[in-house]
């Protein structure tokens, strides 16, 4: 009996020890998604949808990029004379925008490309350096398939949850408008500025509770920056 006592006690402390070590094991994956890593598969709803109802004249305006884009539902309103297309897909990151441009930018023949990402990026961990080359692999991928196509990037947006990311996201954004001044047909469009108050601080009142996704207020800011640059 003793020694049942024992060989029963000694593998209760041999499961103890070995727990943590699974624990280590069973969470690195999820570490390395939540670094930036693409996930393709996770979108695939998203993107058939978009396929499904987005409109395909040729000569339209198409908005892509993550969920700025994405839960900007006030578009076509917002510009009715022009034929904007919404093809955002929240929580996305460049990489995976670039992986997806040949279903929903390449087939619809765009006059006009105004891209947003790079947010989720920088919150995943990546240097503003690494938002500027994966940029950069957008560009060039667009500009190879629709070499007439005019390019826009919409800079990378302030927000209350990423204050933490202010100094990431300017130099991201120096780093890309700086690259988009060489490009031949091409725009950097900055909302960046226009979301802080009159002392610097990111305007409160442009958020919903979440503190990073844009109220009626901040939309209202972006259509008025980003319309000049599609006529």
């Amino acid at each position: 009996m003793q020694r049942r006592t024992l060989l029963a006690s000694l593998c209760l402390i041999a499961a103890a020890l070995i727990a943590p070590l699974h624990a280590q094991q069973s969470t690195a994956p999820a570490a390395q998604v939540n670094r930036g890593e693409p996930n393709f598969s996770r979108w695939e709803k998203a993107i058939a949808k978009i396929e499904q109802t987005s409109p395909r004249d040729p000569g339209g305006i198409v908005f892509t990029g993550s969920s700025s884009i994405a839960r900007w539902t006030t578009l076509a309103q917002d510009f009715p004379t022009l034929p904007v297309r919404n093809h955002g897909f929240g929580g996305s990151i460049i990489a995976e925008v670039t992986h997806f441009a040949d279903r929903i930018i390449v087939p619809y023949k765009p006059r006009m490309v105004v891209f947003y990402a790079g947010d989720n990026d920088l919150g995943f961990g990546r240097t503003p350096e690494q938002v500027l080359a994966d940029f950069k692999t957008f560009f060039t991928t667009v500009r190879k398939a629709l070499p007439k196509t005019k390019i826009a990037f919409i800079s990378i947006k302030p927000s209350i949850l990423r204050k933490n990311l202010v100094e990431q996201m300017r130099a991201s954004n120096r780093l890309i408008q700086s690259w988009l001044k060489k490009q031949k047909n091409a725009a950097y469009i900055d909302v960046f500025t226009p979301m802080l108050d009159d002392k610097g601080e990111i305007r409160a009142d442009l958020f919903v509770a979440d503190n990073l996704h844009m109220t009626p207020t901040g939309y209202a800011i972006w259509t008025r920056v980003v319309g000049p640059y599609l006529k």
